[in-house]
């Protein structure tokens, strides 16, 4: 069976389809969701700024208006996308996670980054185009390593003071130009919390609910050093037991993922699966 969702380059001309509306307050939805017929939709007087043929659901294809601002339609709200990750139908999430993405980059590329000048959406594929110097962008991904290290039946949690309230959760930093996926896992534990790892291995990514964040998830043993927490990033750090956890990040994401897969390896509990 072929997935709900999948993404493909649409043309904007085309008539019918869905839409979803995302504006910097989030998705417009009302009790059904996001999904809404796209001709019905654009004749709510909703602050475009562009829209984008961003796939297919279910069949049919979806489009993206991206707006300028908020607009009050009667019956519906705006609704932020970590909440959809957390909540419903994941497949659902999973169409608004890439409407995100290619509405933020649409919005971030409206003018060339070379020479200023205004840029032209390019039909058939996903690229913005700058007549004046001919320079093409398109979307980019900024990949994150998220990394859960352990010792024996202990595992190293941590708290950025950015947390909800008496929540631990793994170690994460995105990467830098150069790096290898290791390199900035292992810069971004030391960095933290000043300890070394090693036997590193690849867990699962994720998309995340933040502009073109890809979380690269890892599992990495611990090979010394005491724990030192970094200023201003990190309020505590400390080894939690597998039978003695604090409270988690929330389920469906790849941090709870990361932590819940060790504890029932070592526990011998049936593992779980990450949402994809």
């Amino acid at each position: 069976m072929s997935a709900r969702w999948t993404t493909a380059v649409l043309d904007p001309q085309i008539a019918g389809g869905w839409a979803v509306a995302r504006s910097p307050a989030g998705f417009l939805v009302d009790d059904n969701g996001a999904l809404f017929p796209r001709d019905w939709l654009k004749r709510q007087g909703l602050d475009v700024l562009c829209e984008h043929g961003i796939g297919h659901f279910d069949g049919e294809p979806v489009f993206l208006l991206e707006l300028r601002s908020a607009t009050d339609v009667p019956g519906m709200t705006w609704r932020g996308l970590r909440q959809f990750m957390l909540e419903g139908d994941f497949e659902t999430y999973k169409l608004l996670g890439y409407a995100a993405q290619i509405g933020t980059w649409a919005r971030e590329h409206r003018f060339c980054g070379s020479c200023g000048q205004p840029m032209t959406q390019i039909r058939w594929e996903r690229a913005m185009h700058c007549l004046a110097c001919d320079l093409r962008s398109y979307p980019r991904i900024s990949p994150s390593m998220i990394v859960l290290v352990t010792r024996g039946d202990e595992v190293l949690l941590a708290r950025s003071p950015r947390f909800v309230s008496g929540v631990y959760s793994t170690l994460a930093g995105f990467a830098e130009p150069g790096e290898s996926a290791e390199d900035c896992l292992v810069r971004e534990v030391r960095e933290e919390v000043a300890v070394e790892v090693g036997n590193i291995h690849y867990v699962g990514s994720q998309c995340w609910p933040f502009p073109h964040s890809m979380m690269l998830g890892f599992h990495a043993e611990y090979a010394g050093g005491e724990i030192v927490m970094q200023p201003d990033e990190i309020e505590d750090a400390r080894w939690f037991n597998v039978h003695d956890l604090p409270p988690l990040p929330a389920n469906r994401s790849i941090a709870r993922y990361l932590i819940d897969l060790y504890v029932a390896r070592r526990l011998g509990l049936p593992e779980p699966t990450l949402p994809n």
